[in-house]
């Protein structure tokens, strides 16, 4: 049932991205394009998304067990650090010059947009670089 009710998220929130214009890279540059012309639409999906995401992690906070009754595990870490500045900078840079973050890629892929499938691989390829990356440092850390 658990595996149904991500699904049924997952496709929501997917259709909300392609409904709102969001998997159209253009809408993301014309967003960030402040000295041209400014496409303020992304903010007001964004100001949505944070609304809906307050009042979710409000009444995610105030429960001990999920609806499914696992035991809630919500984020802890409240730090800015060196590994936080650099990834979103990182994250950053590649949506304005992509034009796509992971979520609206991967529901472009559903229309088939070359782009899109060039954007999933490459961060596919990033994650696993990524991966292999941390495996190593923690084995160097283990080894010293």
């Amino acid at each position: 049932m658990q595996i149904a009710f991500a699904l049924a998220a997952g496709l929501i929130f997917g259709l909300g991205l392609i409904l709102s214009g969001m998997t159209n890279p253009a809408k993301v540059t014309g967003f960030l394009d402040l000295a041209g012309r400014w496409d303020p639409s992304l903010a007001f999906v964004m100001g949505g998304a944070i609304l809906v995401g307050l009042v979710a992690f409000r009444v995610a906070a105030a429960r001990t067990r999920s609806l499914f009754g696992d035991a809630m595990r919500l984020p802890t870490a409240n730090q800015i650090d060196r590994r936080l500045v650099l990834g979103s900078l990182a994250f950053g840079a590649g949506w304005g010059l992509a034009g796509y973050c992971p979520g609206p890629a991967l529901a472009s892929l559903a229309t088939g947009g070359s782009k899109a499938l060039i954007f999933a691989a490459a961060m596919l390829a990033g994650m696993a670089l990524f991966d292999l990356l941390e495996r190593l440092s923690r084995k160097e850390d283990g080894a010293r």
